[in-house]
């Protein structure tokens, strides 16, 4: 005779195929720790970004490199280039690299190296997080510091001690899981406005992020946990555009800047020089990025750096089983030709 639970019908994990263990935080930070050169750099990294954001530090923040992170080989190559460039221009520019592992899909998609490190759907997340840490370690080792988009709010705790700066994507700048989590980050937090233009949502979530929260996350161990967090005051704004407009211009800028002190936030704006602002077209990029650098010439206090989609190769290309290298499978970049030559002549104008 059936037992009463046994005849009830099934309401628990009814869409879910199969759950798989992962590796805890400890356990990935136990077999690939920081090393003394990473973590000065990081550290180094994080107080620069902060006096950039205090305006201490005149310099221009540039967060440059790949639109996603898919083979750790290139990613190695490009950021050797990069270190190179970033000490000939350091009085004048403070440059870090892009190095997204997290890729936030409209509809369906890769969903990045975490998810998907292999590119065949296996998602083998625990060696997605493996290849990331080892990853950052050895670009901190170069001296060059590290950025990245937070998606899942369970990923910081595997990865961010190796992190100098942090971004919220445009889908997740509204949503309270991301503002919580941003509150607790140990790194400056840009926060991108809303994917239709709209900034008021990163200038809410800024003001929220602020604050300290509560709510339900995970500790080393992996255990469930009530992380509770003392809020962040670095986070600042940056301009994507957005539905088919862009918002790099300097009266976009000021309206921003007008919208930011009049919510009592620091006027502190970084220029997304991809997506909206671009159009999506790599060969956009440029012109984005010559505006502010004139905007930043011409005495704009607002305006404290740029983020530019670059790889080894320009363009992009659609994942397949015999992929170009150096080149990205998400948005199109810029080539490393055009990367020195931006570089360079804004230098020169700086």
């Amino acid at each position: 005779m059936n037992t009463p639970h046994e005849t009830l019908p099934k309401t628990h994990n009814v869409n879910v195929e199969s759950v798989r263990p992962l590796i805890m935080p400890r356990e990935l930070k136990a077999s690939l720790p920081v090393t003394e050169c990473a973590v000065n750099t990081v550290v180094e990294g994080r107080q620069t970004i902060q006096n950039i954001l205090a305006g201490t530090d005149p310099r221009l923040l540039v967060i440059i490199g790949p639109c996603s992170i898919h083979d750790t080989d290139a990613a190695r190559d490009y950021a050797k280039k990069l270190a190179e460039l970033r000490k000939k221009y350091l009085d004048k520019m403070y440059i870090a690299m892009r190095v997204y592992f997290e890729k936030p899909r409209t509809t369906i998609g890769w969903k990045g190296l975490i998810n998907d490190p292999h590119l065949d759907g296996t998602f083998d997340m625990t060696e997605g997080l493996r290849r990331a840490r080892k990853l950052l370690i050895d670009i901190n080792c170069l001296g060059l510091p590290t950025g990245t988009e937070m998606l899942d709010p369970i990923t910081p705790q595997y990865i961010d001690d190796l992190i100098a700066w942090a971004s919220i994507g445009a889908r997740t700048t509204e949503s309270q899981t991301h503002r919580q989590m941003a509150s607790g980050l140990s790194v400056p937090v840009g926060f991108k406005n809303a994917t239709n233009g709209d900034t008021q949502v990163a200038i809410d979530a800024m003001k929220s992020a602020k604050s300290s929260h509560s709510f339900i996350g995970i500790d080393d161990d992996g255990t469930t946990a009530i992380i509770k967090t003392r809020g962040n005051a670095y986070g600042h704004l940056i301009l994507r555009g957005g539905s088919n407009k862009t918002n790099y211009d300097p009266e976009s800028v000021t309206t921003a800047t007008n919208a930011l002190q009049a919510a009592e936030l620091p006027s502190r704006i970084l220029i997304d020089c991809s997506h909206a602002n671009s159009e999506k077209k790599f060969q956009n990029q440029e012109r984005v990025w010559d505006s502010v650098i004139e905007q930043k010439i011409t005495g704009s206090t607002s305006v404290i750096g740029a983020m530019v989609e670059s790889n080894l190769k320009e363009g992009n290309q659609k994942l397949s089983d015999n992929l170009e290298y150096g080149v990205s499978i998400t948005d199109q970049c810029i080539g490393w030709g055009k990367t020195e030559q931006i570089l360079h002549a804004a230098y020169q104008k700086l």
